[in-house]
């Protein structure tokens, strides 16, 4: 299974990223996506979802920041993220909504590692 995130790097607050995810053709065209993140210390969190019917949904926190997309001729989604603080460091990692399962786990490909220098 393909999932795999990058674009991630170190910057400084008030800076921008885009982050990228390509993902299984068949499985990125029929399944709802989404970005997650986990800081440290602290648990994994859905930080934004694409939903294929054209809509999408952020945490409140990152409202009006980050802009979630898909490109399906490149089965890629992104992540674009202005104006990054502090409290955006975490490693961002792509999955689909609900998250995938294998073998009876919840399937986590490679993620990004995003920090934000104050």
């Amino acid at each position: 299974v393909q999932l795999q995130a990058s674009g991630g790097g170190l910057v400084q607050a008030g800076g921008s990223l885009r982050l990228s995810c390509s993902a299984d053709r068949d499985m990125f065209r029929h399944n709802d996506m989404g970005w997650y993140r986990q800081a440290p210390g602290k648990r994994r969190e859905l930080v934004a979802t694409d939903i294929r019917s054209g809509s999408s949904t952020y945490i409140n926190s990152v409202k009006g920041r980050f802009t979630i997309s898909r490109d399906y001729s490149k089965n890629t989604m992104y992540l674009q993220m202005y104006d990054l603080q502090p409290e955006d460091t975490a490693v961002y990692y792509c999955n689909f909504q609900p998250v995938l399962r294998v073998n009876g786990r919840d399937y986590w490909g490679q993620g990004t590692l995003v920090t934000v220098s104050s």
